[in-house]
């Protein structure tokens, strides 16, 4: 078995509209049929006994090695978590030649899952070691360093229930929402309408304190520190125990509470120094941790949260303890897992220190051992929710803190007894106002009913019915399909619209060219869909682009296909025939939205068959209007666009609009035939996005088809 070439699939693609590795295997004679293959599948399974069904049942035809290296493929990611479900194996016109075709949800762990899956099938013909435990921990591993954490991905899945498309624009959980001039931005929970002055203001926790405090908000008493000296001077003044901890610190790092004595507090002041220059005393508020998560002007979540501890049983040690802890599955390194692993680190060796204990010590029955002070989850806290126990007062002094500050999505920390009296009853206050604040405790808190706090940041970036989208046509076709490009971008702007268009001479954004040479592929439809000035946009779409990667979008609001013709570039990738040019180029149909349309020639069997598989509704276009698909569709009270003597017509049932060809000067009055189809198709999909008639003829008339 040889791989000879292997390809993502990053867009919706001939397959499937999944992400999806595309790999060209060929198999020798005698791996065409892999249970001839003596003690093969015995050899698998001993390795990978979780690989599942390799014949499904009623499957009649041999199967070969590279249909196991499919399953394999998919079942690996399956095992390290990923959410994948297809899979497909196609024969090509070359003997024992195949295309493999594999989802993906990260680009990378598909990629690997692929190679291991080679991997084991050499082993297994073979009969050599294959460490099946190694590979799915480095898969799951390497899922867990690429996809999106938790806060980022609970955002984008509330988008796509919404129907906004997304695109994530690096590595990290930089994401862009919507398209083109409605298009929104994000990173991890901070919108691109946060100011940079808001978010330093929340990163000083002085400035902080004295903005609240004079506006009236329960604050700690506190202030910034030079040195221990210093601090003492403070903790002595404001009374103790008190709280020493970075000014411009985050998740909780070099915080350490409830500070009794002088000798602490020297050694909390250069734990704190560690993580800033710039250290604050502040008065120690007794009470618990809560974390309330406000979005625009109201709260939506709140969360106890609790320090990272273990619970004696009178018989283990506090480290073995812990390790029994870490055995959770919901914890982990880093941010990808709902809790974090717990460390006993120098900060939890001194909290155990404090207590006279080592991580040898065996507590008794029952006994709480606290390894940290404070109840940060990336630290290994957990979190109870207790979102509908939060007093309309407490809620409000959380809503006025973030408008202080001036955050949108804002994680206010408050310290008090309990969230069912207001601060002022219990001597409570905020002690933190946090830009980009952690969402994992409110998705899937460790006790309590997880919040879907996606939802309202999605309703902070985008009204309600307003899903980021613009118009976009895709075009593809054998012949005319720049032109009718060009003339849907003319008849778009005419309109009014900042138009991006894509072509083969590159692409243009709102008349000028952003990109030079080939514009036709999916990259450059991304590119134009991304410029912040796109109100509406034109893509042609070729064959090279769609084969290679797939379309650069998730569905478009027209597909415009002009014909099939003759398929003068048949013979790549496997396209050796007009019926498999149609299958390809459909890809653009399958993909219109279900509120949108497919403009087809009603005159091409191959692309009037293409009518069933879309989503949407479609228009049929031809010169004859007596033709029996127009005639038909016409007759089910549909669109159609026809040549009636010297005119174009636009039709539904019994209503009609007519432009006349000799104002239509790209036809010279209707004698360019294959014109008069390219403006046909131009016509109706401007139609289809509710462009007026006086625009189209106003736009028609002016339209010359030369280069920008």
């Amino acid at each position: 078995m040889q791989i000879n070439r292997s390809r993502a699939l990053r867009g919706p693609n001939l397959w499937t509209r999944s992400t999806a590795i595309e790999t060209i295997v060929h198999c020798e004679n005698s791996e065409l049929r892999y249970s001839a293959i003596a003690g093969f599948e015995e050899q698998l399974r001993a390795r990978f006994p979780t690989i599942g069904i390799l014949q499904p049942e009623g499957a009649d035809q041999p199967l070969s090695l590279a249909h196991v290296l499919e399953r394999a493929a998919l079942s690996l990611q399956i095992q390290a978590g990923c959410t994948v479900s297809f899979s497909c194996t196609h024969e090509t016109v070359q003997p024992g030649t195949f295309q493999v075709v594999v989802e993906y949800t990260e680009e990378s762990v598909g990629t690997l899952a692929l190679k291991r899956a080679e991997e084991l099938i050499q082993a297994a013909l073979e009969d050599t070691p294959f460490d099946l435990d190694a590979c799915i921990a480095e898969l799951r591993e390497l899922d867990e360093n690429e996809r999106m954490g938790p806060s980022t991905a609970a955002i984008v899945h509330a988008a796509i229930a919404r129907g906004i498309p997304f695109r994530r624009l690096n590595s990290g959980s930089l994401v862009q929402l919507g398209w083109g001039s409605k298009a929104r931005r994000f990173q991890a929970a901070e919108i691109d309408s946060t100011s940079a002055v808001a978010e330093s203001i929340a990163q000083d926790k002085d400035l902080t304190k004295r903005l609240l405090h004079a506006a009236g908000v329960p604050v700690p008493l506190g202030r910034p520190v030079k040195n221990v000296h210093d601090a003492w001077l403070v903790a002595e003044a404001i009374g103790l125990p008190v709280v020493v901890k970075p000014q411009d610190g985050n998740q909780g790092k070099g915080v350490v509470v409830n500070i009794t004595s002088r000798e602490d507090l020297e050694k909390a002041f250069h734990v704190a120094r560690g993580f800033s220059e710039d250290v604050m005393v502040e008065r120690y508020l007794p009470g618990h941790d809560f974390r309330l998560l406000v979005v625009g002007r109201q709260l939506v979540a709140a969360a106890r949260r609790e320090p990272p501890q273990v619970l004696g049983d009178g018989q283990s040690t506090i480290r073995e303890l812990v390790d029994i802890v870490n055995q959770d599955p919901r914890r982990g390194s880093g941010h990808g897992t709902a809790l974090t692993t717990i460390r006993l680190d120098d900060i939890a060796m001194a909290r155990l220190a404090s207590e006279g204990l080592t991580p040898e010590s065996v507590p008794a029955q029952g006994q709480r051992v606290v390894l940290r002070n404070n109840a940060n989850l990336s630290t290994g806290g957990s979190a109870t929710d207790v979102t509908d126990d939060v007093h309309p007062k407490i809620a409000a002094r959380a809503i006025e803190a973030a408008q202080i500050i001036g955050l949108h999505i804002c994680g206010v920390d408050v310290v008090c007894e309990t969230m069912l009296k207001p601060l002022e009853e219990q001597n409570g206050g905020i002690v933190e106002v946090n830009a980009a604040p952690g969402l994992r405790m409110h998705l899937a808190p460790s006790f309590g009913r997880p919040r879907h706090v996606g939802e309202p940041m999605v309703d902070e970036l985008y009204a309600p019915g307003d899903d980021g989208r613009i118009p976009v046509v895709a075009v593809t076709g054998t012949k005319g399909k720049t032109t009718t490009t060009r003339a849907i971008a003319h008849l778009f702007a005419s309109h009014g619209w900042r138009t991006a268009m894509g072509t083969t001479d590159g692409v243009f954004v709102n008349g000028r060219q952003i990109h030079t040479g080939d514009g036709s592929g999916p990259a450059s439809a991304r590119n134009a869909l991304a410029h912040p000035e796109t109100d509406a946009a034109v893509l042609e779409c070729a064959r090279g682009g769609i084969l290679r990667e797939g379309l650069g979008f998730d569905r478009c609001q027209v597909a415009v296909i002009t014909n099939v013709g003759n398929g003068e570039y048949q013979g790549l990738d496997y396209i050796v025939t007009k019926e498999d040019e149609a299958v390809l180029k459909r890809v653009v149909v399958q993909n219109v939205a279900t509120t949108g349309y497919a403009v087809l020639n009603a005159a091409d069997p191959l692309v009037a068959a293409m009518a069933h598989v879309c989503p949407g509704k479609v228009i049929f276009f031809a010169t004859d209007r007596h033709h029996p698909v127009m005639l038909t569709h016409r007759a089910q009270g549909n669109r159609v666009v026809y040549v009636d003597g010297d005119a174009i017509v636009a039709a539904e049932s019994a209503w009609r609009e007519t432009i006349a060809l000799r104002d239509i000067p790209l036809t010279r009055n209707g004698t360019l035939g294959f014109e008069v189809e390219n403006i046909m198709a131009s016509i109706a999909a401007a139609w289809a996005v509710d462009v007026p008639w006086q625009t189209i003829r106003r736009g028609l008339s002016g339209f010359a088809n030369e280069q920008h």
